[in-house]
């Protein structure tokens, strides 16, 4: 096992005795993973949460409920996500999507690079939503990367900075450990908890599970 290997099992272990399995993602079914992953983009988990109950409380949270919904009614359903007009329009095209491609299930199993192909010919979808779709709602382990990603690497010293590309920062984890989908969902999710417990832009290195290893913290090697 490399080196970078290593490193990367032992945050993950230590993550996981910090806080525990975090179940995420939250979603009841693939095609409410595919929304929440898009209504996820700037905005806090709690709104996309608000915004996906409204849409299941009028009875619109599928492909036909959402292209049946007229263009204001969806706008207002999913306000407490922000750019809730933006919004709409990429959820109205992801819909689009899965609905030329057979419904939730044919677009889910198109092979996963044909699938990033097809995600990513939706406005709005970039590399972290698609890669969330590909991950928690199709299975696929493909690890995926934010910005709480780059922040706690490049401290911890395994980035060179938080520019890094997004398929050279994957291509570290996809590359230095086994590809299952369970446990890449998990990491990703219990990187996601520490960005906000310790790793915040202003760090809480006190009490910060990875303290001794990380050189931004002063107490690292």
């Amino acid at each position: 096992m490399s080196d970078q290997g290593k490193q990367l099992r032992e945050i993950y272990a230590r993550l996981l005795r910090a806080y525990g399995p975090q179940g995420w993602w939250p979603g009841e079914t693939p095609f409410e993973v595919m929304v929440g992953a898009l209504l996820t983009q700037a905005t806090a988990w709690r709104n996309v949460e608000r915004a996906i109950a409204r849409l299941k409380a009028a009875g619109a949270l599928s492909p036909q409920g959402i292209a049946a919904l007229p263009e204001p009614e969806l706008e207002e359903l999913i306000r407490p996500a922000g750019f809730f007009r933006q919004k709409a329009r990429r959820l109205r095209a992801l819909v689009k999507l899965v609905r030329e491609r057979g419904g939730v299930e044919g677009l889910l199993a198109l092979p996963p690079e044909e699938l990033r192909v097809e995600l990513l010919s939706v406005p709005g979808i970039g590399p972290e939503t698609a890669d969330s779709i590909l991950l928690y709602a199709a299975g696929h382990p493909v690890f995926v990367v934010d910005a709480y990603t780059k922040r706690i690497f490049t401290r911890l010293g395994l980035l060179v900075s938080e520019a890094t590309s997004y398929r050279e920062v994957q291509g570290l984890f996809e590359g230095n450990l086994p590809r299952d989908a369970a446990h890449y969902g998990e990491y990703h999710a219990l990187l996601v908890r520490h960005a906000k417990e310790h790793c915040r832009a202003r760090p809480r290195c006190s009490g910060c599970p990875l303290s001794d290893l990380c050189p931004a913290s002063g107490q690292g090697g």
